[in-house]
């Protein structure tokens, strides 16, 4: 979903994008017969600036052949003490006027946290009707297009949890519609082995078991490519990566972390 800055190269009369993210090279490396791989890589995205987003910016992306969500959701807890207590000294980090406790970490589904947080319970909605009444009713605006109830689930994070969690939190078991490049939970396709953690009400970090089905991941990246195009954006399916994709990759965790908002944390500074 992400929008890339674009230029032209005239010698060879081609578009050019700056890359959006490391993700599906590191994978075809996972395919290749590595079975850890990582990129502290630049990244660039054509979108907004605001005290926690720069349109240029440095990520960790790391994947493990083998592993999964909830393994990568142990080694973050590890790297973020491990990193705390070298550069700190401490687990009780000052950041944006509260002490974080970097030894302590809450763990909730999205359903769970949007039910804590808003008090509507979306395992007990059905359909993507009864979805969008709730919305409806509780002044929660969806963008055109994406109005099923996985969207409105995490129009609902966004609109009632995202800013609350101020101590360290993963956030579990993403609806499928947001989460393109994930492997389905087998208890409930509609969701993805998914998370994200968040620390002083921002995004710090992403993670999931790999979709490693390739036929799935066509399907998905075809919906994802219709969508844009009806949007008027140009955009096209990754075939040399649902090539790799049908050669093999085992099963995978990944994890993608800000490096920016990592420092910030670990400095108390407020703005990117």
């Amino acid at each position: 979903d992400a929008r890339p800055f674009k230029t032209h190269h005239n010698a060879l009369d081609i578009d050019m994008y700056l890359r959006i993210e490391t993700e599906l090279y590191l994978k075809r490396l996972i395919v290749g017969g590595y079975e850890k791989v990582y990129e502290v890589g630049r990244i660039f995205r054509n979108e907004g600036m605001d005290a926690s987003h720069n349109p240029e910016f440095t990520s960790i992306e790391m994947y493990q052949a083998y592993a999964d969500y909830m393994y990568m959701m142990d080694f973050i807890e590890g790297l973020y003490r491990h990193v705390a207590e070298k550069v700190c000294g401490t687990l009780q980090v000052p950041f944006r006027g509260n002490v974080i406790d970097l030894s302590h970490w809450e763990r909730l589904t999205m359903t769970e946290a949007v039910k804590k947080y808003s008090g509507v319970d979306f395992a007990a909605i059905e359909t993507d009707e009864e979805a969008r009444l709730v919305a409806k009713e509780h002044g929660v605006e969806l963008e055109k297009g994406k109005d099923t109830k996985g969207h409105i689930l995490s129009a609902f994070f966004d609109a009632f949890v995202e800013d609350k969690l101020i101590q360290p939190t993963f956030i579990y078991d993403y609806p499928v519609e947001i989460s393109p490049l994930a492997k389905r939970k087998p208890s409930d396709p509609t969701m993805t082995e998914r998370f994200e953690y968040f620390i002083s009400g921002m995004e710090m970090g992403n993670a999931f078991s790999e979709l490693n089905d390739p036929i799935d991941q066509r399907a998905r990246m075809e919906a994802q490519v219709a969508a844009k195009r009806a949007q008027g954006a140009n955009a096209e399916v990754d075939e040399d990566f649902l090539n790799a994709l049908e050669y093999g990759m085992p099963p995978t965790g990944g994890l993608g972390l800000g490096v920016d908002r990592l420092v910030m944390l670990l400095t108390d500074n407020a703005s990117i």
